[in-house]
């Protein structure tokens, strides 16, 4: 009889539980940068722009059901993943590039005075760690976060600011820290990819032909990153490299990979999209764009996402790089930039450009929003047929 009672009062326990939000806690949201979440049931998929206002180079992060997304100025927005409402915003008072990571309601952010930790709940900076410019995202790893500076110091800091680690390297680290077991891979650009112990030790660092922008995964017990050098290089966990292949041109995009797969995805300046073999480095395809990829891709299913500078976002198949769909905001006349990477929750996809929209699109259903600068081209258009029209007027009146 209590097993009658009791059986339904676990299962409406479990379901008035609140259900812990998946924490956002590195760059593209863990190790492998896919930048994926699962949408919750409940979730409704919608088209919408938002206007930013400035730039957005940083990469978005997901949390319950909002996107925060912080402009090269140094405002950031909580915007509702369904409605693209705006629910609140603060201005960090310093520009940034790094993107926003979030840990138990709470999220960081590089800026150019340092590290600031933000409560999402209260809408407030709870503290500040000054140092250097912090163009590096942050990786959060056993209530430490840990992030480079371009004063060269590589930093962790506890949940109430206060500093744990501080290892100097050399250069200037921009590039996005990854902890894997107790190991801080990070790069730097002084050419160098460095291995640090959580105990401050140095591993081993590794040096490149150029400087490293690219921030590394870890796929399959190895460390994977692009330099400037046009090389994308894996190596193991000791330092020693497994393979490196060239890619034409400086590589600012990070991989994201697959482990499932054996694949990694990663932009060159050459113009296009790769899927490399983790195994052994060959090319599986490439794709051209015909501008810079310095957007980091992002996989979902069968398909993988990411922008060009020529301003077109591009969602090909994971395992052809054909063309599944493409998104052209600009309609060409006002292309912007897209540096900024998609997040996707679901099946929405989100991605940010220079021109400082925010765009919500469905993946699946190949659906987009509706353009603003569609708007301004059929305008500009039509000023100029009203010219052509006036100017052709004229020329018979003095005929």
């Amino acid at each position: 009889m209590y097993k009658k009672i009791l059986i339904p009062l676990i299962v409406v326990l479990l379901c008035l539980s609140p259900i812990a939000a998946e924490n956002w806690n590195s760059f593209g949201g863990d190790v492998t940068h896919d930048a994926y979440r699962d949408e919750s049931s409940d979730f409704v998929t919608n088209l919408w722009t938002f206007n930013m206002k400035s730039p957005i180079h940083s990469l978005p992060a997901i949390y319950e059901d909002h996107i925060y997304v912080v402009s090269s100025e140094g405002i950031l927005k909580a915007i509702d993943m369904e409605t693209g409402d705006e629910e609140w915003d603060l201005d960090l008072g310093s520009q940034t590039n790094s993107s926003p990571i979030i840990n138990s309601n709470r999220l960081y952010i590089g800026c150019e005075d340092g590290l600031k930790a933000i409560n999402i709940k209260s809408h407030e900076v709870e503290w500040g760690y000054d140092c250097g410019d912090v163009e590096s995202t942050p990786m959060f790893y056993n209530d430490v976060i840990y992030f480079g500076s371009d004063d060269g110091h590589l930093y962790g800091v506890d949940n109430s600011g206060d500093e744990v680690f501080n290892k100097q390297l050399d250069g200037e680290l921009k590039s996005s820290p990854i902890v894997v077991d107790d190991n801080i891979y990070i790069g730097s650009t002084n050419c160098k990819m460095y291995s640090v112990g959580i105990d401050e030790e140095t591993n081993w660092e590794f040096t490149t032909g150029d400087e490293i922008l690219s921030s590394p995964s870890f796929v399959n017990d190895t460390i994977v990153f692009g330099s400037c050098d046009g090389n994308l290089y894996c190596l193991n966990e000791d330092g020693n490299l497994s393979w490196s292949v060239d890619l034409n041109d400086n590589i600012i995009s990070s991989p994201t990979v697959d482990e499932h797969d054996n694949s990694i995805y990663v932009g060159s300046n050459d113009g296009s999209l790769y899927c490399i073999d983790n195994r052994d480095g060959t090319i599986k395809w490439d794709f051209s764009t015909g501008d810079k990829v310095l957007s980091t891709p992002a996989l979902k299913d069968n398909f993988v996402a990411f922008g060009s500078n020529n301003g077109v976002l591009y969602v090909l198949n994971q395992y052809t790089g054909s063309v599944e769909f493409t998104y052209n905001p600009g309609t060409i006349l006002f292309n912007s930039a897209i540096t900024s990477s998609p997040v996707i929750n679901g099946n929405s996809l989100f991605f940010g450009d220079d021109a400082g929209y925010l765009y919500s699109l469905n993946i699946n259903k190949y659906e987009v929003p509706a353009s603003m600068q569609l708007y301004y081209s059929i305008i500009v258009l039509v000023i100029v047929i009203v010219v052509a029209v006036v100017l052709v007027k004229k020329v018979k009146g003095r005929k």
